[in-house]
């Protein structure tokens, strides 16, 4: 583990929390051995996590009212998020996984990375305390929080395209699934959106809320919508 202690700048003094923190459930079920994993650490993580994140947003954004804090707030600790930390430090190599849940892809699937993610904060914390929790946590997430520091108004790329259009006169914009494959834990979805029956754009997606989001990207930097705006103009 001592290349994984190296990257977040801790080393654990009771190495059973680490072990812990990087036992996925699936192990103890597919041995059938009364093996400890790391839910609990995740349960505990999750509100370590929330408290470092709304700590530094509170002190970076001083001017900041609760709602954007909020929404700021969101952003880090959602569960892509969370599984981009993870992905950084490479923990889905790390984790201890029964060999069903490893063959259907388990060491890529955000829910195990975020749930990992979660419970090595709980471990670090447990075994360090507070400061070496926040420390870690704001070494891994340095380069996230750069970005929210330097772009603390989310981009809301669906809010955008609906406000264009709408200043183009009536019409009904629409999202459309049109394609979903793949098992339930990777579902993709594939998503056009239309404005009066044209079709202005595609995206895909891990949800459709993502892919309805890239077909507003993909509306937003397409010719059509110009061809729409020169035809309204």
């Amino acid at each position: 583990m001592e290349p994984l202690e190296a990257q977040i700048g801790y080393i654990f003094r009771n190495r059973n929390l680490l072990e812990e923190a990087l036992t996925h459930p699936s192990l103890a079920y597919e041995t059938q051995r009364n093996l400890p994993d790391n839910q609990r650490l995740e349960y505990l993580g999750d509100a370590v996590l929330e408290l470092i994140f709304s700590d530094y947003l509170y002190a970076t954004f001083p001017k900041a009212a609760e709602g954007l804090l909020t929404k700021l707030r969101a952003r880090v600790v959602s569960r892509p998020a969370l599984a981009d930390y993870a992905r950084k430090l490479s923990l889905g190599t790390y984790l201890k996984m029964g060999r069903g849940e490893e063959t259907s892809g388990g060491r890529k699937r955000d829910s195990s990375l975020a749930d990992g993610m979660e419970a090595l904060t709980a471990a670090v914390y447990l075994d360090g305390g507070w400061d070496a929790a926040k420390a870690m946590v704001l070494r891994v997430c340095e380069e996230s929080l750069a970005v929210l520091k330097a772009e603390p108004t989310e981009i809301n790329p669906k809010g955008q395209l609906q406000e264009i259009l709408q200043g183009m006169g009536m019409g009904r914009l629409k999202y459309i699934i049109i394609k979903e494959d793949g098992p339930d834990h990777q579902k993709n979805f594939v998503c056009r959106v239309e404005w009066n029956g044209e079709p202005l754009g595609e995206g895909e997606g891990s949800s459709k809320k993502e892919a309805e989001t890239a077909a507003a990207k993909d509306a937003l930097a397409g010719e059509s919508l110009a061809q729409f705006s020169s035809t309204a103009a």
